[in-house]
C-alpha cells in the first residue's frame, strides 16, 4: 500500500505538526503574514478554540465561522467547517491538499450567471413580438 506524503512527511506526522512549525517551514510568505496578523483577531481566537474543542472531543460536527481569511492548518485535516459566503454557510471538509490555503477559497461568494434571451421590451424589435 502506498504511503500518503505531504511536504516530505507521512500524513500522520504532517497532521500532528504544530501550527507554528508548519507556518515557519512550509507556508508561503502571504500565508505567514496573514497568520501573524490573524493571531490577534478575537474572532480567529474564537475559531481556534472551537477547533481545539472539536479535536479534543473528536466531534464530527460542523464548525461554523465567518473568518474566511483563516489559513488552514495541518491539524484541521478531517474537520468540517461551515464557511459563510455572505448569504449562507457552505460546508467544507478539510483535505490535506487544502493546507496553507484560506477557508474562503473554498466558499465562493458569487454564483455562475446563466442569462436567457432578452425579455419583452428589452430591444426595440421585441416590443412587437406577440406573447402568444
Amino acid at each position: 500500500m502506498a504511503k500518503v506524503m505531504m511536504y516530505g512527511y507521512e500524513l500522520d506526522d504532517f497532521v500532528s505538526m504544530p501550527a507554528d512549525e508548519f507556518i515557519s517551514k512550509f507556508a508561503t510568505s502571504r500565508s505567514r503574514r496573514a497568520y501573524k496578523r490573524l493571531a490577534e483577531n478575537p474572532m480567529y481566537k474564537r475559531l481556534v478554540s472551537k477547533v481545539k474543542k472539536a479535536l479534543a472531543s473528536k466531534s464530527k460536527s460542523v464548525i461554523k465561522t465567518h473568518v474566511r481569511e483563516a489559513v488552514i492548518l495541518p491539524e484541521w485535516v478531517g474537520l468540517k467547517f461551515g464557511v459563510h459566503n455572505g448569504k449562507e454557510f457552505v460546508n467544507i471538509e478539510v483535505l490535506p491538499a487544502m493546507v496553507g490555503k484560506r477557508l474562503g477559497d473554498f466558499s465562493h461568494t458569487t454564483k455562475r450567471v446563466a442569462h436567457s434571451g432578452p425579455g419583452v421590451g428589452a430591444t426595440r424589435g421585441s416590443k412587437f413580438v406577440p406573447l402568444k
